[in-house]
């Protein structure tokens, strides 16, 4: 048997209904309104956002002061600085007397090579106004016109001959100026010219034929070059054997430091050398010391730190 539970009261309801509502106060957290937090700490906010661009304006001046990005090479500078460089140091090779003496061979036998074609294509050049002196009026692929285009070949190999040993003799430095040499170049070339020129002069021309003197010189032209060739080649070699490759030229600038070089001249570069006096001003003035590091010159000069180390060593004294 059961009992039925009496049923609940206004009291009980309302009772009920406190106990809910202070049970949810109690689990909600307090928060103060705006104006509570204002008067506690006095900021508002514009304040914070002012006083965050205070801030940040201190910083920036602050990074802004040091130089550092600033003694940073570009790369524009840093490829300008290695094209320096390298025209420096081949400047400097080139002033070794071994290098030199490698290039006048160069352009020795470059030169004996352009003189040489030149010369075999001026011969052939007047080929054929041999062939025509030599045939005269025999006809076309008769044994006479063919035989006659071997006059030119037999000659300028005979005169290459003379030539090239006395261009082969020039460039071991010693010239070959037998006259007996030089007369035999002379006939062969001068028979070259008079052969190119005869059939083409007013007296040689067939009957009815009018001079011109533009095929005259069109003709004459491969023996007049020869000739040149031949009086220019020797006199060439000759000047290139009495090249002295022992004593170069201008070199790199060159400085003396007296006081923390011990008098040593060294080769360096004009940009250097100029960094370089910079730096002995300011250790005079003591603002840099007498043996700066590397990161101080890169410093007070704001060069680069390669050429603060050349200045470092062109500066640091010698080992006893």
């Amino acid at each position: 048997m059961t009992l039925a539970a009496p049923e609940p009261g206004p009291d009980d309801i309302a009772a009920a209904l406190a106990d809910i509502e202070r049970h949810l106060t109690d689990q909600t957290p307090t928060h103060p309104p705006p104006d509570a937090e204002q008067e506690v700490t006095g900021d508002t906010k514009r304040v914070r956002q002012l006083r965050a661009e205070v801030a940040e304006a201190r910083q920036l001046a602050a990074l802004q002061t040091d130089d550092t990005p600033l003694l940073l090479d570009t790369p524009r500078v840093r490829q300008r600085r290695k094209k320096a460089h390298e025209a420096a140091r081949l400047h400097l090779l080139g002033q070794d007397h071994a290098m030199r003496a490698w290039q006048a061979a160069r352009m020795r036998r470059l030169l004996i090579g352009a003189a040489m074609v030149a010369l075999t294509l001026a011969l052939a050049w007047s080929t054929a106004g041999v062939q025509r002196f030599a045939a005269e009026a025999a006809p076309a692929w008769s044994p006479g016109w063919i035989f006659a285009w071997l006059v030119e070949p037999f000659m300028s190999i005979a005169l290459l001959v003379v030539v090239g040993a006395r261009a082969y003799l020039g460039t071991r430095g010693q010239p070959l100026n037998d006259r007996k040499l030089i007369r035999i170049e002379w006939l062969f070339l001068g028979l070259t010219l008079g052969m190119n020129a005869w059939p083409y002069l007013p007296w040689g021309l067939p009957a009815g034929e009018e001079f011109s003197f533009s095929r005259l010189v069109l003709h004459v032209l491969g023996p007049i070059v020869a000739v040149a060739i031949v009086t220019a080649l020797p006199i060439i070699l000759e000047a290139f054997s009495r090249l002295d490759h022992t004593h170069a030229g201008a070199t790199l600038t060159g400085l003396t430091y007296s006081a923390n070089t011990n008098d040593r001249v060294r080769l360096i570069s004009p940009e250097v050398a100029t960094l370089i006096e910079r730096t002995q001003a300011l250790i005079a003035t003591g603002d840099l010391s007498a043996t700066p590091s590397a990161y101080k010159i890169q410093r007070a000069l704001r060069c680069g730190m390669d050429d603060a180390r050349a200045v470092r060593d062109a500066l640091a004294p010698e080992a006893a």
